[in-house]
C-alpha cells in the first residue's frame, strides 16, 4: 500500500483517539493532520471537569507542543482555525462507562465514529494496583465497550506493549492472548477477583487511617504499589504495568465480537527517527534513565544485558497508520503487530554504553569556572546479583561505617549527607530491579506480521516513504549519538528546569 492510499484512508474520517496526552498519541495526532488535512474530526478524550478545561488541556499539553512545529509552520497563520476545524476536545474520563460522557453527546459520536484508538495507559512500572486496573485493564474494557455502539464503526486499534508476553523465553509469537492464561503453572488470572482483591486491600487500608493522616495516605499509596508488583511477579508479569495491559488484552478478545481489531505491541519507545524530525521525546524512561543518569556522573554502575529491542515512536506510530489503512472496513479482523526491532536489527546495551561514552567525550560537562568534568564509565553488570554484591561490597559497607562514625564520634554532623547518600543508593538498586527484565529479557518477539505489513507498502530501503517503520534503515550507532542521546539529555535538563521552578 503506497503512502497516498494511506493517507487517503484518513479522508473524511472521524476518529476518537483515548490518550492524545501520551507521547505516542500526540505524534498520531501530529501525523494524521500533516498527511490528511481532509480528515474530517478527530475527537480527543482527555480527563477534564468541562469541555472548557478539556480545550485547555489540549491546547496546553497537545498541540502547544514542539513536536507540531512542523505544522504550525506549514498552516503559518491559519493553524489555529485549521486545528479547532479538526480537533475536537472530549471531556471524559475512560475509568467510566460510555468514557464519562453525557448520554446525549455520547448517543451523537455512537452515529459520527469510525475509527477508535485506544492509546490510554498508566505506563508507570510501579504504579497502585487499583489505579492501573482502573485503566489499563477495565479501561479498555470501556472504550470497546463504547466501541461496539458506533453504528459506523469500521476499526478498533488498541495499542499495547510487547511486553505482555511477561517473562516468556524463545521466540514470542504475535498472537492474542487467551483468558487467563498465565506463564505459572496450575495459575489462572481471574480478573474480577484481581479487582475485588485491589479494592478489598484498599478499603482495608483507608478505614485503619485517617483522611487527614498524611503518613499513612502514603503508606496506603506504597501498599498498593507493592500489591501490583507482587501480583504481576505471582502470575509471571514484570510489573504492574505489563501484568494490567495483558488483562485489558484478554477482556478485549473475549468481548469484541465482530469488532475489528488491531492490536499494536511496540517494545521500549525511544525518540522519533526522523518525523515529523529527529529526536523529539518526552520524559525519559528505561534506557534514558541510564543516560541521563550517567551523563551526569550519578551513575557507578547498572546492569547491562545483551540485547535492548527499542523502537523510535514514529515508526510505531507510521506502522499503526499502515495497519489502520490496511485492516479498515474488514469485519472480524483480530490482528496483533509486534512493533519491534530485535530479530531485524538488535540494539545491544554495550552498543549504548560505547555511545554515551563517546558523545560524553566529545561533549563533556563544564563546570562554573569552565573547566571540563572528567567523564568515568559505569560498570556493567551481567546479572542483577553481581550489581547488588558489588553495591554492598563497595557502598553499603562504607555507608555503615560513615553512619556509626557519625552517631559514636561526629555528634550525628553527617546525619544529612549520609540520608541523602543512602536514599540515592536505594534508588539506583530500586530501578535496576525494576528494569531488570527488561534488560535480560530472554524472549525475542516474533515479527512475521509486521514483515508482511512492510511488504505491502512495496518501499524499500532508504526510498524516503512516508510511513517508514523498517528497523533495518536505523543505523544504531549514528542515531544514539547524533539523535536519542542529545535528545534524552536536552528532555533532562528540561524536566530537572521544571521542577527546581
Amino acid at each position: 500500500m503506497d503512502a497516498a492510499k494511506v493517507a487517503g484512508c484518513f479522508k473524511d474520517r472521524t476518529i476518537l483517539i483515548t490518550g492524545s496526552t501520551g507521547f505516542l498519541g500526540k505524534l498520531l495526532v501530529e501525523k494524521i493532520l500533516r498527511v490528511q488535512p481532509g480528515v474530517k474530526k478527530l475527537y480527543l478524550l482527555v480527563r477534564a471537569t468541562d469541555d472548557a478545561a478539556a480545550e485547555q488541556r489540549v491546547l496546553h499539553e497537545i498541540i502547544g507542543k514542539e513536536v507540531f512545529s512542523i505544522l504550525r509552520e506549514k498552516h503559518g497563520a491559519d493553524f489555529q482555525s485549521f486545528v479547532k476545524e479538526k480537533i475536537s476536545p472530549l471531556a471524559g474520563d475512560m475509568r467510566h462507562e460510555n468514557l464519562g460522557l453525557e448520554s446525549t453527546r455520547a448517543k451523537q459520536l455512537f452515529e459520527e465514529i469510525d475509527i477508535v484508538v485506544n492509546g490510554a495507559a498508566i505506563t508507570n512500572f510501579y504504579e497502585r494496583y487499583d489505579v492501573a486496573l482502573a485503566s489499563n485493564t477495565f479501561g479498555t474494557v470501556h472504550v470497546c465497550k463504547f466501541a461496539k455502539k458506533c453504528s459506523h464503526l469500521k476499526l478498533f486499534l488498541h495499542v499495547s506493549t510487547a511486553y505482555v508476553a511477561g517473562k516468556q523465553e524463545g521466540r514470542i509469537l504475535e498472537k492474542p492472548l487467551q483468558m487467563g492464561q498465565t506463564l505459572k503453572k496450575a495459575r489462572c488470572i481471574d480478573i474480577e477477583a484481581e479487582l475485588g482483591l485491589a479494592n478489598e486491600v484498599k478499603a482495608k487500608l483507608v478505614k485503619s487511617s485517617s483522611s487527614t493522616d498524611t503518613s499513612h495516605q502514603q503508606l496506603e499509596k506504597v501498599a498498593m504499589k507493592e500489591l501490583g508488583l507482587k501480583r504481576a511477579k505471582y502470575f509471571g508479569w514484570p510489573n504492574v504495568y505489563a501484568l494490567t495491559k495483558a488483562m485489558g488484552e484478554m477482556l478485549l478478545g473475549t468481548m469484541r465480537g465482530d469488532l475489528p481489531v488491531v492490536i499494536i505491541r511496540p517494545s521500549i519507545v525511544i525518540s522519533t527517527f526522523q518525523d515529523p524530525f529527529p529526536g523529539w521525546i518526552e520524559g525519559i524512561r528505561t534506557m534514558d534513565v541510564m543516560i541521563a543518569a550517567s551523563h551526569e556522573q550519578k551513575l557507578p554502575c547498572f546492569i547491562g544485558g545483551p540485547i535492548l529491542d527499542s523502537i523510535p515512536g514514529d515508526m510505531v506510530v507510521n506502522a499503526t497508520m499502515v495497519a489502520m489503512a490496511t485492516h479498515y472496513d474488514c469485519a472480524g479482523t483480530q490482528v496483533v503487530y509486534h512493533v519491534t526491532s530485535a530479530l531485524q536489527n538488535p540494539l545491544s546495551c554495550n552498543l549504548l554504553e560505547e555511545s554515551v561514552y563517546a558523545y560524553a567525550l566529545i561533549n563533556p560537562r563544564v563546570r562554573d569556572d569552565k573547566r571540563i568534568i572528567q567523564y568515568k564509565r559505569p560498570l556493567l553488570f551481567s546479572r542483577y546479583a553481581y550489581l547488588n554484591a558489588y553495591m554492598v561490597l563497595t557502598y553499603k559497607t562504607r555507608l555503615q561505617v560513615l553512619y556509626l562514625a557519625n552517631c559514636l564520634l561526629l555528634c550525628g554532623r553527617f546525619t544529612e549527607y549520609h540520608k541523602k547518600l543512602n536514599k540515592s543508593l536505594n534508588y539506583l538498586m530500586f530501578m535496576a530491579k525494576l528494569y531488570t527484565p527488561y534488560v535480560f529479557f530472554k524472549g525475542c518477539f516474533d515479527d512475521t506480521n509486521l514483515r508482511k505489513l512492510w511488504g505491502t507498502t512495496g518501499a524499500r530501503h532508504g526510498d524516503g516513504y512516508a510511513f517508514n517503520f523498517d528497523p533495518n534503515c536505523i543505523n544504531w550507532r549514528m542515531y544514539l549519538f547524533n539523535t536519542h542521546i542529545p535528545a534524552v539529555l536536552k528532555e533532562a535538563a528540561h524536566m530537572k528546569k521544571e521542577r527546581n521552578a
